[in-house]
């Protein structure tokens, strides 16, 4: 039986982790994700759930516990964000590399400097090369869906590597919101008990971990893990559809919103879309043909199936919420246009920076990016590739 609750996004998390049950959970407190294992801290001193709860004095720290309970034959997890994924960097390739599926909700959170704590998606974006899949959320009930599917995509026997979950600091963290999570039986039999491959701790077949590898085999192991990576997609799709069966909530690659006849669009990931749909609503009753794609799996890219949805339209904004540095756009943007040239398709395409460090983007300024499409699609000319909305100049 569905059960609904009104709570933040991080008691959702935290709910699905107590359903997921996981073996090991190493984790440090940093703003605003420290909620998140609070909570599940109190269900395990409250015997809610069996894990191991390990105190770290560090998220260095907690990574390099989770890969090591990983190794020995756990189901493990952590959470964090921001600078505690920063101070990660080192051991998430080498919890990539060592193929240990370890999955952590992440709380997207501006990185210094100067200091601020309020959402932007820099963290999980200077991540993304890392070897980590890496799930967006919309909102509460995407974060909860979203982290029981990482623990079957991230596990898969054609897998096998760590998963991150995103969702929007405060915005989504921090506000209540109405969600439904399974009945405790239900999602337990969904997520399945965890299949150890070669773990330490089996004495009759003993393996090496995280051994000295040079030039005679490293270059092997990093093209396995990309053809790990190449399974993803497909693997999510099929947990997708699992999923699917037992909560009645479909979940793709990606979503899209009045797409099909749109001749203008947006691609926006996390909780920004949802401000993007009432404007669209907007628009199509002024009789603007707009339509709205949300990438869902970032990592892997969905280039193909991306580009496929955007094919037909005239011109497409894309909206990030964290900027490469490289004058070429941010990181959605530039994993978006490659799509579309791979495509062949010479679509104008412009990239808007918005919300760094938490500033509000209202509709009005959506209702903007929209109209410089409009001026795109009728002049044929682009006047900015990079723009930065809703900064003081």
């Amino acid at each position: 039986m569905v059960k609904t609750l009104a709570q933040t996004g991080t008691s959702a998390m935290a709910a699905a982790m107590r359903q997921i049950n996981p073996d090991v959970v190493a984790a440090y407190p940093i703003t605003p994700q420290t909620a998140i294992v609070e909570e599940f801290s109190q269900m395990v001193a409250d015997g809610a759930v069996k894990a191991e709860l390990v105190q770290v004095e560090s998220e260095h720290s907690a990574m390099s516990a989770c890969i090591g309970a990983s190794a020995a034959g756990s189901r493990v997890m952590t959470a964090t964000s921001s600078a505690g994924l920063a101070l990660m960097w080192e051991v998430l390739y080498v919890a990539a590399g060592c193929r240990t599926p370890v999955i952590m909700p992440m709380v997207n959170r501006a990185l210094s400097a100067p200091i601020n704590i309020h959402c932007d998606h820099s963290d999980s974006m200077g991540a993304r090369d890392a070897g980590w899949i890496q799930i967006f959320s919309e909102n509460a009930q995407e974060a909860y869906d979203n982290l029981l599917q990482a623990v079957r995509i991230g596990e898969h026997k054609d897998v096998r590597l760590p998963a991150m979950v995103m969702m929007d600091g405060f915005i989504t963290s921090h506000a209540i919101e109405r969600f439904d999570i399974l009945d405790d039986g239900e999602a337990a039999k969904f997520v399945g008990d965890y299949e150890a491959i070669n773990p330490l701790l089996d004495v009759d077949n003993p393996v090496t971990h995280g051994p000295f590898d040079l030039f005679d085999y490293y270059f092997e192991h990093k093209r396995g893990q990309a053809e790990a990576m190449n399974h993803v997609k497909d693997v999510a799709l099929k947990v997708a559809q699992e999923y699917a069966a037992v909560s009645g909530r479909q979940y793709g690659l990606f979503k899209t919103y009045q797409l099909k006849d749109a001749e203008v669009a947006v691609v926006v990931l996390s909780s920004t879309a949802g401000t993007a749909r009432t404007v669209v609503n907007k628009l199509r009753a002024a009789g603007v043909k707009a339509g709205l794609l949300v990438p869902r799996l970032f990592r892997p890219f969905p280039a193909l199936e991306i580009a496929e949805s955007l094919s037909h339209l005239k011109a497409i904004a894309v909206m990030d919420r964290s900027d490469s540095f490289s004058t070429l756009g941010g990181p959605l943007f530039i994993e978006t246009s490659h799509a579309l040239y791979d495509l062949g398709k010479n679509i104008p395409t412009v990239d808007y920076i918005f919300g760094l460090g938490g500033r509000d983007t209202g509709p009005d300024q959506i209702e903007e990016v929209y109209s410089d499409l409009q001026d795109i699609v009728n002049t044929g000319k682009v006047k900015e590739l990079v723009n930065y909305i809703g900064v003081r100049e």
